[in-house]
């Protein structure tokens, strides 16, 4: 069951316009929800979120944050037990004819519920690989836009080398991942890049910033290259799907020595609290 403009119906039988310029142009932006437990996780941070990449694009939220509630809520009483990822869409809406420039239309919203499973603490502690690539998108990387394509090419070198993500770099900075934020752990101070059109700061970035502290590390938002995570203590990404996953191997590389630093288990069991909280 997903819900799509004002209505609850069955997957296979949900359909939109052709002229959605959703469909045309990615013109609109969306948004990925943890539920953990039948709660939905730090949904006001996730509705701020969305309502900020709706005014970047002029698109007129269509519902109040009580409705959103309600709306998600009634969604996740079709699912099956089990943890859930809510994915929400908004687009512009659907036009009479294919042009670039737009007119106030009616937006159309899709949401659909899906398992999500994560990795357990003793799979993550395995570490993973990731390769690194220069990062070609647009410069308002802070919209959470529908219009993905490099994201998806991204995506498919990873999946093509069997790594878990690419990392991005920009003037020899790392930006952040195809699908993650990126920190850097280096002499007991957590570094990843400054919140800014260069990045989507993910809500897990900000519960991994504030898990870090928790733990007693300094913080820092600021630039740091590829050449200083070869010289790093730690290198993590983080996303509402992968939660906080160790990288202990970059190009090849060992990040390390291949060692996962003890700061990324205190910071992992921090947000695992609060998750439960």
């Amino acid at each position: 069951m997903v819900f799509l403009n004002g209505a609850f119906i069955e997957k296979d039988k949900a359909s939109i316009s052709v002229m959605d310029r959703g469909f045309l142009f990615g013109d609109g932006v969306y948004e990925v929800i943890p539920v953990y437990h039948g709660k939905i996780f730090r949904l006001t941070e996730h509705l701020d979120r969305l309502q900020k990449s709706l005014d970047s694009i002029k698109i007129t939220n269509p519902y109040q944050a009580d409705e959103w509630l309600t709306i998600l809520t009634d969604l996740t009483r079709f699912a099956s037990a089990g943890d859930r990822s809510i994915y929400l869409q908004i687009t512009r809406g659907a036009d009479t004819q294919r042009k670039h420039s737009f007119e106030t239309l009616t937006p159309t919203v899709y949401i659909e519920s899906n398992p999500l499973i994560t990795k357990s603490k003793s799979e993550l502690e395995k570490g993973f690989s990731a390769i690194s690539r220069e990062d070609i998108r647009w410069s308002r990387c802070d919209i959470k836009a529908t219009s993905l394509l490099s994201n998806v090419l991204y995506a498919q070198q990873a999946k093509q080398q069997q790594v878990e993500e690419v990392i991005l770099t920009r003037n020899d900075q790392i930006t952040e991942g195809a699908t993650s934020n990126v920190f850097m752990l280096k002499d007991d101070t957590l570094l990843t890049h400054p919140a800014g059109p260069n990045i989507l700061s993910g809500i897990t970035r900000d519960l991994v910033l504030t898990s870090a502290q928790a733990c007693h590390f300094n913080v820092q938002e600021t630039l740091f290259s590829l050449a200083d995570i070869y010289r790093a203590d730690g290198l993590w990404i983080s996303s509402s799907t992968r939660e906080i996953m160790p990288i202990t191997i970059l190009n090849g590389e060992s990040i390390n020595q291949g060692v996962i630093h003890s700061a990324w288990e205190c910071v992992y069991d921090h947000y695992q609290q609060l998750k439960n909280d």
